[in-house]
């Protein structure tokens, strides 16, 4: 053959690879290849993945159901009162069989969300192409964690809210604000979809009817103060050893200090850091959370002002929001790298070439927290020096993911000065 033949023999190939991995059989084929491995990995793997699922959220649904206690509503909780909902449906098919179906949950939100983000078009559009693949990646990247946690429930919610907050706002907020109900990060959607739409009173007015109806209905059942219990929860919280702060003093054990050690918290039920300091930095948190909330909604406010376009300002701020809830953030827990899909997904929807740097970053983020956990956590837990360093290189990739969100934002606002 010669050089010219090889070459069109090589492209034509190419041609059919791509032709192949842009279906929509591939596409599907690859999601359910995935979630068949995760759902192997969770039930199955080293390190006890679907601990919190099994040993903690069923425990609450089975006292919910024996009519003991009510999370949210008889006691104060960590979660917001919608929590309770996936927790005792997964009960559905009896205890035994709760981690089944709280996966198989997860798994069916999880396509819901991956069919509309195919979209109904014959042809499906390269975007749309990338931004699957690239989801399907990253789920693999992160592990188990990716399903076994109350975040898995609302990812696939703030995924389908972000791809609807074009053309349908109220829906997106409808979604969002459910999302928020279960798990608080997709309030900070919910603000940047304030920001950047223009029917920014219909988002606001649907949130607000919406939580007040949950609220009111909370407090129809009894919970009294309790509906709004996780927020003084959530205040209590010590300096998790996951958190990036933390790993300042991960560092002085590594270093041999005596003053610094790592302690189980029975109430929470998480690994934190006692030592010097580490109340400070834990208490510290939230008001360095609203000044760095405050900041993102000042620039994404600006580029709003000067009139920059929905696809270029909502997932950059989008990103912007959560990764502070994620950098400023004294828990830090594995799970929140699922966050980062919502963002990511809708900036490779709108813009792919321009969001290929975030969305690697995100997944190598995915990839460092499924290496440390669940597999090798008990690493972490002893402060290995390897195990923290990963953790530290996860602290600055989002650093450094919200660099460029912030940037991204800064840059859309620039694009139509004065129009």
């Amino acid at each position: 053959m010669t050089l010219g033949g090889e070459r069109e023999a090589t492209a034509g190939a190419a041609v059919t690879v791509r032709r192949i991995l842009g279906g929509r059989g591939a596409l599907w084929g690859g999601f359910a290849l995935v979630h068949a491995a995760l759902i192997g990995l969770n039930l199955y793997g080293q390190g006890y993945p679907l601990g919190d699922v099994t040993g903690v959220y069923r425990v609450w649904a089975e006292n919910a159901a024996d009519g003991l206690v009510r999370m949210g509503i008889d006691v104060p909780w960590v979660y917001p009162i919608l929590a309770f909902a996936p927790m005792t449906a997964a009960l559905a098919l009896g205890s035994e069989f709760y981690a089944q179906t709280w996966l198989a949950i997860v798994t069916a939100l999880d396509a819901i969300a991956f069919s509309i983000l195919l979209g109904s078009a014959r042809r499906l559009s390269r975007p749309r192409r990338i931004a699957a693949w690239w989801w399907v990646g990253f789920l693999a990247a992160l592990g188990p964690i990716a399903l076994g946690r109350i975040d898995a429930i609302t990812v696939p919610l703030a995924i389908t809210g972000l791809l609807f907050a074009a053309g349908r706002p109220r829906v997106a907020a409808v979604l969002l604000t459910i999302g928020a109900w279960v798990k608080v990060w997709p309030a900070a959607l919910v603000a940047a979809l304030v920001i950047a739409v223009r029917r920014r009173v219909e988002v606001v007015t649907v949130a607000a009817a919406l939580s007040a109806g949950i609220l009111a209905v909370s407090i129809v059942a009894g919970a009294g103060a309790n509906a709004i219990g996780f927020i003084v929860e959530q205040a209590g919280r010590g300096l998790q050893i996951e958190a990036p702060l933390a790993t300042a003093w991960l560092w002085q054990i590594v270093a041999g200090s005596k003053r610094v050690e790592i302690v189980y918290d029975r109430d929470i039920l998480t690994f934190q850091i006692e030592g010097p300091g580490a109340d400070v930095a834990a208490a510290l948190t939230t008001p360095l959370m609203v000044v760095g909330v405050a900041v993102v909604v000042l620039i994404g406010v600006r580029a709003a002002l000067r009139t920059a376009r929905l696809g270029e300002l909502l997932a950059p701020l989008s990103l912007g929001f959560v990764v502070v809830l994620m950098v400023a953030n004294k828990v830090g827990s594995p799970q929140f790298a699922t966050w980062l899909a919502a963002p990511i997904i809708l900036g490779l929807m709108f813009r792919p070439a321009r969001f290929a740097v975030p969305a690697a970053l995100a997944a190598a983020v995915a990839l460092l927290t499924h290496i440390i956990y669940p597999y090798w956590y008990g690493w972490l837990l002893i402060a290995n020096p390897a195990f923290v360093f990963l953790l530290t290189v996860k602290a600055a990739l989002l650093i450094a993911l919200l660099v460029w969100s912030l940037r991204a934002v800064w840059q859309a606002g620039n694009r139509n000065p004065g129009s």
